[in-house]
């Protein structure tokens, strides 16, 4: 059985949380955990569950230096960047 040590709980982003504040939404930290008696990490994302005016789940992961593009959206199946992001928030706005 595999056991799990988290280390490092990841928090919301604030720039996000500023541009969904008029919508209905429900966030869940992300977390780092590594695997025990292994090398191996499992990451978590920070998801942001937008319900109103649409449905969109935002998965942030944490960056790397391969990726400059840490937002994923479920309904659109693609990678976005913060600036995108808050793009395609604004076009939403009630």
């Amino acid at each position: 059985m595999l056991d799990f040590k988290t280390t490092q709980t990841l928090k919301p982003n604030t720039e996000i949380l500023e541009a969904i504040k008029d919508y209905t939404y429900k966030v869940k930290k992300g977390t780092i955990k590594h695997i025990l008696h292994t090398n191996l990490q499992v990451i978590e994302p920070t998801e942001y569950l937008i319900t109103y005016p649409t449905t969109l789940t935002i998965l942030e992961y944490q960056v790397n230096e391969i990726s400059n593009k840490p937002f994923y959206i479920k309904e659109h199946n693609q990678k976005y960047n913060l600036k995108e992001i808050i793009q395609i928030l604004k076009k939403f706005k009630v």
